[in-house]
This record gives structure tokens, sequence and C-alpha cells, in this order.
């Protein structure tokens, strides 16, 4: 059987239902993993990248140094490349967004602590066209070494 990796937590915690959160995150809790998960919408990329920067220095995910905040930001990068299939300007999104987010830090493989820390980014929700009722789910996910 394989083992749980962090993209399967983050997954599990994006997509869970709101009464289920405080379980899951008390579940992956217990191995070391710290989880926040958040929302946010816009059409312009940078809206939703602030967002979800902002949200993990106040949650203590990352601390303020070039390494964290760069691993942030390439696992953002990363889940935002698939959320808007490969399509990323980061500029106007010309499509509107509205998006759940997850940021998870812990070890790369559950109950493995040689696999070292990692953060896990994770978008799932609507996008499409800015008229309402044309948009469609899309997710995506990145992880990088912290």
């Amino acid at each position: 059987m394989k083992k749980t990796g962090i993209g399967k937590v983050a997954l599990q915690f994006v997509l869970v239902e709101d009464t289920q959160e405080q379980e899951i995150a008390a579940r992956f809790g217990e191995h070391g993993y710290q989880m926040y998960k958040g929302k946010a919408g816009s059409m312009e990329s940078k809206t939703i990248f602030a967002a979800i920067e902002t949200a993990a220095m106040r949650q203590d995910l990352i601390r303020e140094n070039y390494r964290e905040e760069h691993a942030l930001y390439h696992a953002t990068m990363e889940a935002f490349s698939g959320f808007c299939r490969g399509q990323v300007d980061l500029g106007d999104l010309l499509r509107s967004t509205g998006l759940v987010f997850a940021i998870v830090r812990g070890n790369l493989v559950l109950g493995d602590r040689s696999s070292g820390d990692w953060l896990a980014v994770v978008l799932y929700g609507q996008i499409g066209s800015p008229r309402q009722g044309f948009e469609h789910e899309a997710i995506g996910m990145g992880i990088q070494p912290v």
C-alpha cells in the first residue's frame, strides 16, 4: 500500500466539508502537520497570491525569510498553473475565480521524519467567464521543500 504524502493530506483538507475540518486538522496534526484553509476570489492573480502568502505568514506556516517565502511562492505557482490549466498570467486573469485554498506544512511522507519539511498548496474552486453561471470546477496542487 502506498504511503500517504503531504499532497494527499492537503487534498483531503481542501476538499473536506467545513464540519470535518477540525477532525482532519487534528488527525494529521498528531503527525506534525500544520494546516490552514482559506478562501480567495478575484480576476487578478496577484490578489490570490497575496491572500495565500498573507495567510501563511499569519498562521505561522512560513517565517519571513527567503527560503520559506520562496518555497511558498513556487508551491503556489505550481498550484495556480494546475488550477488555470497551464495558462498562467500573473496579471489579469480575464476570468473570474472563486476558490478555497489549503496550505499544509510537514513531512513529505506521513510518519517519515527523514523525508524533510515541505509545503503543499492546493487550490480548488470555480474558474471561468466573468459572467455568472459560466464557471467550472478546477483544482491545482504544488509541493516544495522548505
